[in-house]
């Protein structure tokens, strides 16, 4: 019988030799996050897009064009309304892709699925400068909108699971680390966008589609960079000198057991999570697509020591107060980025369930001092307050990867966790629909505007009670639902694992005769994690100079 061909991609050719360095695999991890995170800052492309034509000003469509002709139309202009609509696919495509291959990034491995992922974000972009070119919405939504879509759910997930066993010993930190990084990539991937249009733009060119592509090739070197350096541990492998933790002191919320991702909606625990990851997430997505023209509404011209409501300034006032809020709205991203990483590591001290009742507990208490802080008139604690949401907000992304291994095991923790992204597929409709309509409804009362939003943070907080009445109803799971000794043999031989000794060592390197063990150089460690800091780095520097124009 012919033993199968193994090429480079395959998961047994990822399969981490004795002295592999576990910190290699965060920077990987960071180097595809960093680049699909630029999802978050595709809004910087809408203003010079939907004047692609016109160049200065927009040349309008008439009256009779309607979405669907927009999207085949080439002699006008596209509206910022329709541009959105690429945003919104991004995250239905993510959640839906993550939900359909996560079992077969299980069982391939993380750098297949992240090459892909590299091929469809990267490919997607070069598909969308075409279309720009042509000035053909549909390819633009077909390029990056469904392609780039599914890069990104691949490429989110991909360094779950892996990262996961790595760190059993801290799943929080690990998770939190590349989940900051999907965060992050907007921080660097918006101000080199905005470079880089103003390098290519001419008086007959905008500069977006040389800008997509010189982008989309930056992307794929690191994207196929990270893919490539992916390792994974031997089944079973865990750091020296730790011993595995089961948690009875948390109620047995710890399990040493595995569920297979083809029952995992049969459990209840998934869906009460499901449901409280949704009610965080809808209520801090709302919040930040409304940041600025919220904080401009409700403060008006004490942003600039005038004595004026919103309504009552003049253009010159307006155009002060609104520089100001996108100081708001980059503090906010701030501590978005920062609260991933914050709270998934303190979430290795307190356990997932406590950590999310703290978002849901604190939260809601937050959004209920925020219409008496706005009524009066103190700037300094209505910003702190979203900026701890905001920290939660991203905190909850972070945390999850972790609670779903806590609850239902490692083997398949990437799979389920793509499951799971459906609750913010749906929390990316239901937020921004409760916060956009509950303010135009204000408004139409005959409400001043800085008191619109006031009803919507009651529904908020209202939104967390949900959702920490959810997370108190989680249990551990009952043993009905985990994986035989058999059926985990099953699944390890289809998913082509290797099977580490107690001592971590491999047996495939045993048996080859390799006795020396040479660990991986700190100076290779310290490179990689180099190459993705400098990049972090600069964003932050950007964002940060942005952020002080509130203060």
């Amino acid at each position: 019988m012919t033993k199968p061909s193994v090429n480079f991609l395959d998961k047994e050719c990822t399969i981490a030799g004795p002295g592999f360095n576990r910190w290699l695999v965060p920077p990987a991890a960071l180097a595809i996050h960093l680049c699909i995170g630029m999802a978050y800052g595709f809004s910087v492309f809408w203003l010079p897009l939907s004047k692609a034509l016109g160049i200065k000003d927009s040349i309008a469509c008439g009256a009779d064009v309607g979405f669907f002709q927009e999207l085949f139309v080439s002699h006008c202009d596209w509206n910022i309304s329709t541009l959105g609509w690429m945003y919104t696919l991004f995250f239905v495509f993510l959640g839906s892709s993550a939900s359909l291959w996560g079992g077969w990034l299980e069982h391939v491995g993380p750098r297949k699925a992240a090459v892909i992922s590299a091929l469809c974000w990267c490919g997607g972009m070069l598909l969308s400068a075409l279309g720009i070119y042509l000035h053909q919405f549909w390819i633009m939504l077909l390029g990056s909108g469904v392609i780039g879509g599914i890069g990104l759910g691949l490429g989110y997930i991909s360094p779950v699971s892996t990262l996961i066993k790595w760190f059993p010993d801290r799943r929080g930190m690990a998770t939190g680390m590349a989940i900051m990084g999907f965060g992050g990539g907007a921080m660097i991937g918006s101000p080199l966008a905005t470079a880089l249009m103003n390098h290519f733009a001419t008086p007959t060119d905008v500069g977006v589609m040389q800008t997509f592509m010189v982008m989309a090739v930056i992307y794929f070197v690191f994207m196929i960079t990270g893919a490539l350096s992916y390792r994974i541990p031997a089944s079973g492998w865990k750091p020296l000198g730790w011993t595995p933790r089961i948690a009875k002191k948390n109620n047995g919320m710890i399990t040493p057991h595995h569920v297979h991702v083809k029952n995992i909606y049969k459990i209840k625990q998934f869906w009460l999570l499901w449901a409280a990851l949704c009610m965080n997430v809808s209520a801090g997505i709302g919040v930040i697509g409304m940041s600025s023209p919220m904080l401009q509404e409700v403060f008006g011209g004490q942003l600039i020591a005038v004595a004026k409501t919103y309504s009552e300034l003049d253009k010159i006032e307006l155009a002060a107060i609104a520089g100001i809020a996108a100081g708001f709205t980059a503090l906010l991203s701030l501590f978005n980025i920062g609260g991933r990483f914050f709270w998934a590591t303190l979430s290795d001290f307190f356990g997932r369930k406590l950590t999310f009742i703290i978002f849901f507990v604190l939260g809601g208490l937050l959004y209920i001092s925020i219409p008496g802080s706005a009524d009066a008139g103190n700037k300094l604690l209505f910003v702190a307050a979203f900026c701890v949401i905001l920290s939660m907000y991203g905190g909850g992304f972070s945390t999850a990867p972790a609670y779903l291994a806590d609850l239902f095991g490692t083997q398949m923790v990437g799979a389920i966790h793509g499951r799971l992204l459906t609750a913010w597929a749906t929390a990316g409709i239901l937020g921004p629909v409760i916060v956009n309509y509950m303010r135009d409804y204000q408004l139409s009362l005959g409400l001043p505007r800085e008191q619109v939003y006031n009803q919507t943070m009651m529904i908020l907080a209202g939104l967390l009670l949900l959702g920490l009445l959810c997370n108190l109803l989680i249990r551990p799971v009952a043993d009905k639902w985990f994986m035989t000794a058999k059926e985990l043999a099953e699944e390890k031989c289809h998913a082509r694992e290797i099977i580490a000794e107690e001592d971590g060592h491999l047996i495939a390197d045993k048996e080859q005769g390799r006795e020396v063990i040479k660990p991986t150089p700190l100076a290779i460690v310290w490179l990689a994690w180099i190459v993705v800091v400098i990049p972090l780095s600069w964003g932050i520097y950007k964002t940060l100079i942005n952020a002080a124009k509130f203060f």
